[in-house]
């Protein structure tokens, strides 16, 4: 007979947050909380994050939108998953375009190409559309994401949400376009290290359409008792895979007509 698994209490999360926190600071990775509880769940790991973010509240630190990852369904069925995960965004590592960032603040980042959407307006009721993601967008941006594992692999998904989803930096391009004059599903793009090209993709690999991984985003968030908030940037996930940088890297994603974004370590 299989054993029921014992929910974590909140001081054991609240000590998984703080690890995590620690591992951030000293920029070096911590073993993954599954090595010690292999049956985490998502809602504990969802627990963990919340803690965790509200200890980076307390430091002046400040919520500036929200991101998702594993939007691909290839990517689902290899982790056993129906749906992505999410993030929170902090304002305090939002770039423009042609950013210096420190590498020596992360301990095994990677970069993505993807579309970033600023919310206009709350999306604060259930049932969610494509429709109503892209009336509620001021405009969409062409991103790059920086990602940083705090925890050493073999990792579960529930460790990386427990991490914030994996979240280090946000880059955006100063280009910025209306939802209704682009075909945001269909924009393409090059991801290049050092200028040679490692990586190309094309925005509908995220649930068809990267607006329909927004509106997984805010009904998600309605189910958690938030929302959606007007000012909010959405990283609606990446176009291909991540690539692997260090000091020194030069990253440049080109967006063809859309413009590029470019940042350096």
């Amino acid at each position: 007979m299989l054993e029921t698994p014992v929910p974590l209490q909140r001081l054991d999360m609240h000590k998984a947050a703080e690890a995590i926190l620690n591992a951030e600071r000293n920029a070096k990775s911590m073993p993954p909380l599954s090595g010690e509880r292999p049956n985490l769940t998502l809602d504990e790991a969802y627990g963990i994050q919340n803690l965790l973010n509200g200890m980076r509240l307390k430091q002046g630190l400040r919520f500036a939108g929200h991101k998702i990852g594993l939007t691909w369904r290839s990517t689902q069925i290899a982790c056993g998953l129906t749906e992505p995960i999410r993030g929170r965004i902090f304002g305090n590592f939002v770039f423009d375009s042609g950013a210096r960032i420190p590498a020596a603040r992360l301990v095994k980042p990677h970069i993505e190409m993807e579309l970033a959407f600023i919310i206009g307006r709350d999306l604060d009721r259930p049932g969610a559309t494509i429709d109503e993601v892209l009336q509620a967008t001021d405009y969409v941006v062409p991103a790059l994401e920086l990602v940083d594992h705090r925890m050493a692999p073999p990792r579960i998904v529930a460790d990386t949400v427990a991490d914030n989803s994996a979240f280090a930096a946000v880059v955006l391009s100063e280009r910025r376009f209306r939802p209704e004059n682009v075909d945001i599903s269909w924009v393409g793009a090059t991801l290049s290290r050092n200028g040679i090209v490692e990586e190309t993709g094309v925005s509908a690999i995220g649930m068809g359409h990267p607006a329909a991984c927004v509106a997984w985003l805010a009904n998600a968030l309605v189910e958690a008792g938030e929302c959606l908030r007007k000012g909010d940037i959405v990283m609606s996930g990446a176009f291909a895979r991540a690539v692997a940088i260090a000091s020194g890297d030069q990253i440049e994603a080109d967006f063809g007509p859309y413009g590029s974004v470019k940042a350096s370590f």
